[in-house]
């Protein structure tokens, strides 16, 4: 579909941040309707302008979609080409993928789960390389044995820590809490302590080369810098998904850095979770 980028004049101070966190989740909400998909927000703040990428069928679903969520009406409108965006980024376009491309293909809706190790600087000072190095492996271990219980798939490792995507948020959150649970059984003989912080979002990710893109995967990743040592932390998004299934403590609006508008952040209680039996 084409790709349209539309600008809102809101006004300096006009709205909150909870403002956006609800307008934001209202388009998020509308866009299966129209059959769009909204790729990415920002904001100018300095101006009160607001930014948004969308690929839809046609500039008058484009415009539509904003009006019938919250009411946003569009100062401008432009489509983007594709053949000059991927110039601009001096790439050239993805294959057309295969109907078994698309069979195998990632979901265009998935969570997203960022996980890291607590000061692995100060572990490398303390063990050296190598024994830091097998720290990290043991930590590969422990997250892919969960990702495969719970149907997570790998995406790359990040340093210190791996980058996971799945079909459903309860399972995203399944997983994340069974890998704190196994690393309190792994530290309980242990000298050295291994620590894990873990951060998960969900939303339509780009797939590129069998690596995810774009604002949902930024946002996980800032969640998981954010979180503290042992802890699970989702957003909104996937607290929603999860409402029944996950106990949550509320952390409130966060600003997570690089990004401009504060997200709502929830800690999830992974005490009362019971990590569902080895498959036969």
């Amino acid at each position: 579909m084409p790709l349209f980028l539309t600008r809102y004049e809101r006004g300096f101070g006009e709205r909150t941040a909870d403002n956006i966190v609800q307008e934001r989740r209202k388009d998020l909400d509308m866009q299966n309707h129209y059959g769009v998909r909204f790729l990415c927000h920002w904001s100018d703040g300095a101006s009160g302008t607001d930014f948004c990428l969308i690929d839809a069928p046609g500039l008058k679903t484009a415009m539509r979609v904003h009006q019938d969520a919250h009411g946003g009406v569009a100062a401008d409108i432009m489509a983007l080409d594709l053949s000059a965006v991927m110039a601009l980024l001096d790439r050239t376009p993805n294959p057309v993928p295969t109907a078994a491309d698309r069979e195998t293909a990632a979901p265009s809706f998935c969570a997203v789960l960022f996980t890291d190790i607590v000061n692995f600087t100060g572990m490398t000072a303390r063990l050296g390389d190598a024994q830091a190095v097998a720290m990290v492996h043991e930590h590969d271990v422990i997250v892919r044995r969960a990702l495969k219980n719970t149907g997570g798939r790998e995406i790359k490792r990040t340093g210190d820590g791996m980058m996971s995507s799945f079909r459903d948020a309860s399972a995203a959150v399944a997983c994340a809490c069974s890998i704190q649970q196994a690393f309190d059984m792994f530290n309980l003989d242990r000298a050295e302590h291994l620590r894990v912080r873990i951060g998960i979002h969900a939303g339509e990710p780009v797939e590129d080369n069998n690596d995810l893109l774009g604002c949902v995967v930024q946002v996980a990743s800032r969640i998981c810098q954010n979180a503290e040592a042992d802890t699970v932390v989702v957003s909104d998004i996937v607290r929603n998904l999860v409402v029944g299934r996950f106990e949550a403590v509320d952390l409130g609006l966060t600003l997570l850095k690089g990004l401009v508008h504060p997200s709502h952040l929830y800690r999830i209680s992974c005490k009362f979770f019971h990590e569902p039996p080895l498959p036969c």
